[in-house]
């Protein structure tokens, strides 16, 4: 329970960055100022990859007097599980948490793999397991094994980023978008009105010699005010927008794109100041996002490496760089659920009793539908000798 004393949760926010010490939080801070570079997607998505690190940083501020939201006292509740469980380890295993932590402040790293594991800790304690860290304590390939009377799992909690089954890198569009954005804008200052720029790009972008010969084609498309431009790498065809009913700074705007051009579509919108002219860009690859398959492929994977198969064995996935759209069509599809389903019936499937998956919606506290209704969705295994266990239940039986 949250100390009454410390309804802002500085002190739990405090404890927790001390454990990675001052200089490593302090330089950490200071990259991720440089890199969110103000109105451009690339430092939107920035801040955006690393929210939990500003969250905590704004609530260790002792002049941070704002009432916490349902976010971050979820955020809180975790950093105080944090200093809690370093305070009961002894030296080996407390460094070891404390390098999984310091693992999260460096490149593209974030604290979410850490926060993953001490939150699939929190919710196992509410199921009235009792939970052993013991990939801190004793270096297991699995993260924590749940003990519910003589019934033990093992658990092994796994970041998997969307990026994997992106054929179009998120991170590739961002940048795109930001290199021709000044020539988004002359565009509109010479031709006021609402126009969208299709690409279709049959093998996604490959590398940065690709990036920049495309963006170098939607240059040069503009200043020679050419509507298509098409080779065998991209399809670009620019033609008015027609989109009704709605005005580019409504709220609509954003959905009916989306649901226009579809959930594995990459979109971006450039407004003059007034906000009736627009550019809309929207990228495609020239196949369907396999965000399913990278999730499966990595089950596989730990399924191997992770859990000895000699107990009951759990995967945990946090689904990283996922937006809410994508998280709502993998679910509300079924595509994660058949995809995970599919997998049961192979063989690399053989030492999983269950499988879950959730992402930044449910650890940030969003509401349904943007969120999975119980925290995750969970698959269990109806073929594993475990599955059926009375005690492990809690753990294992599907939520849909």
């Amino acid at each position: 329970m949250q100390r009454a004393d410390d309804a802002s949760g500085h002190q739990d926010c405090l404890g927790f960055l001390a454990l990675a010490g001052e200089t490593p939080w302090r330089l950490r801070m200071a990259e991720i100022a440089r890199g969110a570079v103000p109105n451009s997607w690339s430092g939107r998505a920035r801040q955006q990859r690393h929210a939990l690190e500003l969250i905590l940083s704004k609530l260790a501020q002792p002049e941070n007097g704002v009432t916490p939201n349902r976010a971050e006292r979820r955020i809180i509740a975790l950093a105080r599980d944090a200093v809690a469980l370093a305070d009961t380890l002894p030296d080996p295993p407390r460094e070891r948490l404390r390098q999984r932590l310091l693992e999260g402040l460096v490149g593209e790293a974030t604290l979410i793999p850490l926060f993953h594991m001490l939150r699939e800790a929190a919710r196992q304690r509410a199921r009235g397991f009792t939970v052993h860290f013991t990939g801190l304590t004793d270096d297991t390939p699995h993260d924590l094994v749940l003990e519910y009377g003589e019934a033990r799992a093992e658990l092994v909690c796994e970041t998997v980023s969307a990026e994997e089954g992106r054929h179009l890198n998120r991170g590739d569009w961002f940048t795109l978008v930001d290199s021709v954005n000044p020539d988004l804008q002359n565009w509109l200052a010479a031709h006021p009105g609402r126009y969208l720029l299709k690409m279709t790009l049959p093998d996604g972008i490959q590398n940065p010699a690709e990036l920049a010969t495309l963006q170098q084609r939607v240059s040069t498309m503009l200043a020679d005010q050419k509507r298509q431009d098409t080779n065998g790498a991209a399809v670009l065809k620019l033609d008015p927008l027609m989109l009704a009913g709605v005005q580019a700074a409504g709220a609509g705007f954003s959905a009916q794109l989306r649901n226009q051009f579809g959930p594995d579509a990459h979109l971006a919108v450039t407004s003059d100041a007034t906000g009736s002219n627009v550019f809309v860009m929207a990228a495609r690859a020239g196949r369907e996002n396999a965000i399913t398959a990278a999730i499966t492929r990595r089950l596989a994977s730990c399924a191997a490496t992770r859990l000895s198969g000699t107990c009951a064995g759990i995967i945990s996935v946090f689904l990283e760089d996922v937006d809410r759209s994508e998280w709502r069509n993998l679910r509300d599809t079924l595509e994660l659920e058949g995809g995970v389903r599919r997998f049961y019936t192979t063989p690399d499937a053989a030492r999983i009793t269950a499988a879950s998956c959730v992402t930044r919606m449910e650890m940030f506290d969003c509401a349904p539908p943007d969120a999975a209704e119980q925290g995750e969705l969970r698959f269990r295994n109806q073929s594993h000798a475990q599955a059926q266990r009375p005690e492990l239940q809690p753990a294992i039986v599907s939520l849909t």
